[in-house]
């Protein structure tokens, strides 16, 4: 979710967790002069600090968890295969 705390100043919480929980902020968002947003990001997201607006952020950071769902985690055997003979 974005939710503008200033004019120019945007926080990115998740839902997912509560809002006690360190993991509710994603990123801070800060307007600049020449119409990019720079983004300090505090989680470990590995996506650019500029952006041309604060949607497209949100839609960043949306595409990334998206992304980190699509796939299911590979299983792996409980013994190793065995030797044909």
């Amino acid at each position: 979710m974005l939710h503008r705390i200033t004019p120019s100043e945007w926080v990115i919480n998740d839902l997912r967790y509560p809002q006690n929980d360190p993991r509710h902020v994603v990123a801070c968002v800060y307007e600049l002069a020449d119409t990019e947003v720079e983004v300090t990001w505090l989680r470990d997201l590995p996506l650019a600090i500029r952006y041309g607006t604060a949607f497209e952020v949100l839609e960043e950071v949306e595409r990334m968890q998206g992304a980190s769902r699509a796939t299911r985690p590979i299983a792996i055997p409980s013994r190793p295969p065995q030797l044909a003979t």
